[in-house]
């Protein structure tokens, strides 16, 4: 089985580039294993996109396991869509105008 195309959208890419830069301000070696595990969830997301559960606005979300983000996304017509690298402990659902 060949898995969806998946897409970022903008603003969740500079979300992981904020995150990753806080992280290797703390030490480097922090922010690859961030970026890590952001490939893995990316990686789980595609292969098995329902899977995941439910969560605001016709989403689903994937929790990083050691780092307090979710990976927001939402399968489209044409695969999947990352909407929002959040952090989990911050204003739930501010990335819903990013679904227009």
């Amino acid at each position: 089985m060949t898995p969806p195309n998946l897409d970022f959208h903008p603003q969740a890419i500079a979300e992981a580039r904020v995150a990753r830069r806080r992280y290797a301000r703390i030490i480097a070696a922090l922010a690859e294993r961030f970026m890590d595990e952001l490939d893995h969830a990316v990686n789980q997301i595609a292969a098995t996109p329902a899977q995941w559960p439910p969560y605001l606005h016709g989403t689903r979300f994937y929790r990083l396991r050691r780092f307090p983000f979710l990976i927001v996304y939402r399968e489209t017509a044409l695969g999947v869509q990352v909407v929002a690298v959040a952090h989990a402990r911050r204003r739930p659902g501010y990335w819903r105008r990013r679904l227009r």
